[in-house]
């Protein structure tokens, strides 16, 4: 980077990590965040191009009574189907990224380099790192995870095992990493890591 101030941010981290509430924690404090996430399922909302490519590659029925995709059952067809898991990645994947490299452009940043953060689950798994200025990752124990996914999503801890194991494994994810943010103690712990982390990079104070 030469000594610039990072205009384009990437934030991840596996499930049950921590990665919503620096992205709420960032957004409270004035930084521009974008959710992968919420970009997914805006990508197959009726009418877009994911989504019909979804329904003719997995049937019809997977759009409910009220015209909606039923994510869920769709999460379970391609879990245990890696071939089935590549073709609804080639979905979506491109329409997230497309979306995302938009919404960095409108922050113009090229001119005046606005920073922004993006909240990207499968940043390094879609070997995007190289599109980041910084990346930041999220890290708790895995027993921290288990038990938050399995109070949020109401998942067995065998269940959310599975999940885990599915996922790229956490000593590769923190080898890519600019900056880790350990999110094992207290919400006002991770927001002091936070604020650090922007010291350390030269961006303006968090207030």
């Amino acid at each position: 980077m030469g000594g610039r101030v990072p205009a384009r941010i990437g934030l991840t981290g596996g499930i049950g990590t921590g990665k919503s509430h620096v992205l709420r924690y960032l957004a409270r404090h004035g930084v521009p965040t974008v959710d992968a996430d919420d970009l997914a399922r805006l990508a197959v909302a009726a009418g877009e191009p994911a989504r019909e490519a979804i329904v003719q590659r997995f049937g019809a029925h997977l759009i409910d009574q009220h015209g909606t995709l039923d994510r869920q059952v769709l999460a379970s067809m391609v879990f245990d189907d890696p071939g089935a898991r590549q073709d609804l990645e080639g979905i979506i994947h491109p329409a997230v990224w497309l979306a995302i490299n938009q919404w960095f452009d409108r922050l113009g940043r090229d001119a005046g380099r606005v920073v922004g953060v993006a909240a990207v689950p499968l940043l390094f798994e879609t070997g995007h790192e190289a599109d980041f200025d910084k990346i930041i990752v999220t890290s708790c124990s895995r027993a921290a995870q288990v038990a938050r996914v399995s109070a949020r999503d109401g998942l067995s801890a065998d269940e959310v095992g599975l999940r885990l194991d599915a996922q790229m494994a956490p000593d590769a994810r923190l080898a890519g990493a600019d900056a880790v943010i350990d999110t094992n103690g207290t919400e006002a712990d991770t927001d002091r890591q936070v604020d650090e982390i922007w010291r350390r990079w030269g961006l303006p104070a968090l207030h």
